[in-house]
């Protein structure tokens, strides 16, 4: 007679009881709960078992509550499901009324069912031709907003220069016409404050506001920002100009203004494209200035040209970028509008200008209803 010895399990020949209910959580999570295999008879449960409860407990569940069901059906199923289902509520309503209370289902009833209904379908027929599902064309939305802010977040500076964006859109949206792209080139990777480089700046407005104007400044936002910087520095507008002209859209002309600052010696070159002009403070004055650069807008001649103006920035100087709509005010000149912005931006040199772009654009554009955007950039000495 042989013995055998005991076998012994390792760790690894364990019932693996942990990842089985990991697998199973996924499933049901993103395949189950995504499948109208799966939902569409769930639901048509739901609305079997809220029959069958009315019929007994016609105290506690009434046939009115089918209309939970088409909610979410309404949220996770397709059209066509959800024409089913809506036909499975009408038969549980009916049949309901027809076996044990005559008297139901009252007019309240099935106009809240009616209406449940037209509402569920109105808004699947819009998600339909977005080609999503529930709730996840919000979610889109959200994360192309987070990717149009990320575009406009400016690197991190040496410690005597700032910058602040202010950005409000038309009627309170989350989305607007005007956005912001930053970049800073040729910097040493290895010593960035003994070699700068170069902050670019491209503040843009897009023809149209709110979220009329706001699908296309989240495509012009990826396009414009990966050409910043990829680009000759003269030869951007251009490059974002020619591609505007192939997307070919009814209303598809912008303004911008690209600046592009020497953070080693505060000298600048700015190029415009039918953009309002730039603001410049001088500390020994305290006085603001514009500095007009003229150039075709975007989008509408083929072969445009831009040149830049010159400038510098010493210590305690500021640059201010703004877009029309801080300046234009119905029935009266754009002059107006710019000597408002200006005479408010007087006070930054006393009040600071940290937090300043959120006061400029409170106090100028109150009753504006348009997209605006000020961007502000100044110098303070290394040791302030």
């Amino acid at each position: 007679m042989v013995a055998t010895a005991p076998v012994e399990r390792t760790a690894g020949d364990r019932p693996r009881s942990r990842p089985r209910r990991a697998v199973l959580a996924f499933w049901i999570r993103h395949i189950a709960m995504q499948s109208e295999a799966f939902l569409l008879p769930a639901l048509i449960a739901i609305c079997v078992v809220i029959g069958v409860f009315a019929h007994f407990h016609n105290v506690w569940v009434t046939p009115s509550m089918v209309v939970l069901p088409l909610l979410l059906g309404g949220f996770l199923l397709r059209f066509t499901a959800q024409l089913v289902l809506l036909v499975v509520s009408a038969l549980v309503v009916i049949l309901d009324a027809v076996t044990t209370h005559p008297e139901r289902p009252t007019p309240g009833t099935i106009l809240l069912i009616g209406a449940t209904a037209l509402i569920v379908l109105v808004m699947s027929r819009e998600r339909v031709r977005l080609g999503v599902r529930g709730t996840r064309g919000e979610s889109m939305l959200f994360d192309l907003r987070e990717r149009l802010y990320a575009q406009g977040r400016v690197p991190r500076l040496p410690p005597d220069w700032h910058t602040e964006l202010a950005l409000k859109s038309a009627g309170g949206q989350s989305f607007a016409g005007d956005f912001l792209i930053a970049a800073r080139t040729d910097v040493s990777l290895t010593d960035e404050e003994k070699q700068p480089g170069r902050l670019q700046l491209g503040l843009v407005d897009v023809s149209g506001k709110g979220l009329q104007a706001g699908t296309r400044a989240l495509l012009l936002s990826g396009a414009f920002g990966g050409l910043l910087g990829s680009v000759p520095v003269p030869q951007f507008l251009t490059a974002a100009n020619r591609y505007l002209l192939r997307q070919g859209w009814d209303e598809g002309f912008a303004t911008a203004v690209h600046v592009v600052i020497d953070l080693a010696t505060g000298e600048y070159e700015c190029y415009s494209a039918g953009h309002p002009p730039i603001a410049q403070l001088d500390a020994g004055s305290g006085t603001w200035s514009l500095a007009q650069t003229p150039g075709p807008v975007l989008g509408v001649l083929p072969e445009a040209e831009y040149k830049p103006t010159r400038g510098r920035l010493g210590y305690g100087d500021g640059l201010m970028l703004f877009t029309d709509g801080l300046i234009e005010l119905p029935g009266r000149d754009l002059s107006v509008g710019l000597d408002r912005l200006l005479g408010v931006a007087g006070t930054l040199q006393t009040k600071g200008f940290a937090g300043g772009a959120a006061r400029v654009i409170d106090a100028v554009a109150r009753k504006t209803n348009d997209d605006r955007a000020l961007v502000l950039v100044w110098r303070t000495r290394p040791t302030d």
